[in-house]
C-alpha cells in the first residue's frame, strides 16, 4: 500500500523531528554538521524551526551524513512502500547495529571503496589503496569487508540505496504519475558527478555477473527495484488515466532496455551519443509509447 502523499507532505512536523534526532546523534554541533552537508546553517535553522523546507538533495545529503535513510526521514520508516520500490538489501549499518563509531568507520570504508571502484574499476583497486584513503589499515577494512569482493558487491548494494533516497527524496511530492515518470528519467541520466559514477559501478556489475553466476542473485534483487519503480509509476498513470492500457510490464521492461541502452552508449563516449540526446530520446519514446494521446 502507497503512503498517501498528503500524509506525507503534511508530515513536515514529524520529518523536523527526525533530521533533529540525526543531529543528536551526530557528534557534531549543527553548525559543523550544515557545514559538512553543503548546507548553510542558517538555512538548517529555518528548515528546523518550519519556516523553510527542506529541499530534495538536502535531505539525501542529511540521510548520508547520519546513517539513515530519506524514507525514514519522511516517513519513519526504512521499509514503507512509497514512490519508489524499497531496495530488498541495504548497505548501511543501521543506528542500532554497533557503536555509532563502528557504523561511521563502516560507512567510510564503504565511501572510500565505492569512489575508487567507480573511478578506477574493480580489478584495479586493492584493499591497500582503500585503507590508504581512509587513513586505517588494510586489517581494519578486512574486519567490515572479509574479502575484497565483499567491497565490489557492498558498493552495488550502496549504489541502489543511494538511487532509492535520491528517489524518494525527489519525488515523494510529485502527485502527478506522468511529471514522476519523466523526473524518473532524468534520475537516470549518467550526468557528471555521483550519477555517471553509479553508471560505473553498475556497468562493472554487469560484467562480473556475465562472468561470476554467484553474482547473478545479487544483481537482480537489484535491478528488481529499479523495474518495480517504474513499473508502479506506469500502473498509477493508467488509473489516474494518462497511460496508455498497454501491459505495464511490457513497458517497463522496454523503457529500461532503453534507458541502459542509451547510458552505456553515454559512459563510452559513443560518437554522437550524449546526456542532452539521451534525455530526449527517453522523453520522445515515455510521450509515444506510453502517455495516451
Amino acid at each position: 500500500m502507497l503512503v498517501e502523499f498528503a500524509l506525507v507532505q503534511g508530515a513536515t512536523e514529524e520529518l523536523r523531528d527526525r533530521v533533529r534526532a540525526v543531529l543528536r546523534k551526530s557528534p557534531l554541533s549543527q553548525r559543523a554538521f550544515a557545514e559538512q552537508i553543503g548546507l548553510d546553517a542558517t538555512k538548517l535553522s529555518k528548515s528546523l524551526s518550519g519556516t523553510r523546507r527542506f529541499t530534495p538533495s538536502e535531505l539525501t545529503r542529511i540521510a548520508e551524513a547520519g546513517n539513515v535513510t530519506v524514507n525514514w526521514l519522511i516517513n519513519g520508516s526504512d521499509e514503507i512502500e512509497t514512490v519508489a520500490a524499497v531496495p530488498k538489501r541495504s548497505a548501511r549499518v543501521g543506528p542500532g547495529s554497533g557503536t555509532s563509531g563502528e557504523a561511521g568507520r563502516y560507512q567510510q570504508i564503504l565511501d572510500a571503496a565505492w569512489q575508487l571502484i567507480a573511478e578506477r574499476g574493480y580489478h584495479s583497486v586493492r584493499v591497500s589503496d582503500v585503507a590508504r584513503v581512509c587513513g586505517t589499515s588494510a586489517a581494519t577494512i578486512h574486519y567490515y569487508f572479509p574479502g575484497r569482493d565483499d567491497l565490489l558487491t557492498e558498493t552495488l548494494r550502496y549504489s541502489v540505496r543511494l538511487a532509492f533516497d535520491r528517489q524518494v527524496a525527489e519525488l515523494h511530492t510529485i502527485t502527478d504519475a506522468y511529471q514522476r515518470l519523466l523526473r524518473l528519467v532524468e534520475l537516470q541520466l549518467p550526468t557528471p558527478g555521483i550519477l555517471r559514477l553509479e553508471w560505473s559501478i553498475w556497468m562493472q556489475i554487469w560484467n562480473e555477473s556475465t562472468l561470476r553466476p554467484e553474482l547473478r542473485v545479487l544483481h537482480s534483487d537489484s535491478y528488481k527495484r529499479w523495474h518495480d519503480t517504474i513499473a508502479r509509476t506506469i500502473r498509477e498513470g493508467q488509473h489516474q488515466g494518462v497511460f496508455v492500457e498497454t501491459d505495464p510490464e511490457e513497458l517497463t521492461m522496454t523503457l529500461t532496455a532503453l534507458v541502459d541502452g542509451l547510458g552505456i552508449q553515454v559512459i563510452t563516449d559513443r560518437p554522437g551519443r550524449t546526456v542532452d540526446g539521451m534525455h530526449k530520446a527517453l522523453q520522445d519514446f515515455v510521450h509515444r509509447e506510453i502517455v495516451r494521446s
